[in-house]
């Protein structure tokens, strides 16, 4: 089961890179607008799906929440800002590195034992994205770079996090609830500025209550059975599968280098859970 929900995951992350891409490129929303509909729209899915999963109550849940709900709005404003201004090849390296490097940093922090063939498997998969981007890897601009930086970490918090939760539904919920008054605050701001169609919106929308609420409740569930370096190596396939998903529905040129690199990444997470009988 808990690989069943960890595919779905991955694959919500995937659609939630390939809908941010369709959305911004053509620029039917702007950054702003995209992050604030994703994230109020998650909330408002999240919300009644937590009273109909009736879970226990952690003790002070509010204040894990806010903490998480913080980390959940920088990831989501970052990620949106990052790929108005960096290359999405470069992007998608930055942003699963910050995440690799969140992550296995954490885990050494906390002492967790991580077997020689998971650091094998990780430098096999990384060595599967540098090669997967490396015909357009150029300097890439120090604004989108940091952007990307941010992102990362902030879903390597998110999801440490989330390790441990007990209630996932109900958690996902506060902090989506906890993520939404500071976007809200910023597009305050900055309403009279702001770009979106109905095209946009729905986009925004659809990546919000289905790929980001309903997606991160999942991930929630799956982490309580996985390890923190188990979960960072997984999630070296989520630009794989954004790959695919753009050969597939947005018309994007299917390559050799492609299927190289797919094979790396994938051996990779294979190693990282090899283990010796």
């Amino acid at each position: 089961m808990t690989w069943i929900l960890t595919a779905i995951a991955l694959i919500a992350f995937a659609a939630n890179s390939l809908l941010c891409r369709l959305a911004l490129a053509d620029k039917w929303i702007d950054p702003l607008a995209f992050t604030a509909l994703r994230l109020i729209s998650g909330m408002l899915v999240l919300i009644p799906v937590s009273r109909f999963f009736r879970e226990s109550v952690p003790s002070n849940p509010w204040k894990n929440a806010r903490f998480s709900g913080f980390a959940l709005f920088i990831y989501a404003l970052t990620f949106s800002l990052g790929y108005v201004s960096i290359g999405a090849g470069i992007g998608t390296l930055i942003l699963v590195g910050a995440v690799q490097i969140t992550m296995l940093g954490w885990a050494l922090i906390r002492k967790e034992q991580i077997h020689a063939a998971k650091w094998i498997g990780s430098l096999v998969s990384m060595a599967g994205l540098i090669y997967l981007v490396s015909p357009g890897l150029a300097a890439p601009d120090p604004a989108g770079a940091a952007l990307m930086l941010a992102a990362g970490a902030a879903w390597g918090i998110y999801s440490i996090r989330g390790r441990g939760a007990t209630a996932p539904i109900l958690m996902t919920t506060r902090n989506f609830i906890c993520a939404v008054p500071p976007i809200l605050l910023i597009v305050l701001f900055r309403f009279q500025t702001l770009e979106l169609s109905a095209k946009g919106a729905a986009i925004a929308i659809c990546s919000g209550a289905l790929m980001s609420g309903l997606g991160y409740v999942v991930w929630y569930r799956a982490l309580r059975h996985l390890s923190t370096s188990s979960a960072s190596i997984l999630q070296l396939l989520v630009p794989i599968l954004a790959a695919l998903g753009g050969i597939l529905f947005l018309n994007e040129a299917f390559s050799l280098r492609l299927t190289i690199a797919s094979a790396l990444i994938l051996g990779g997470v294979a190693m990282g859970f090899f283990r010796r009988q």
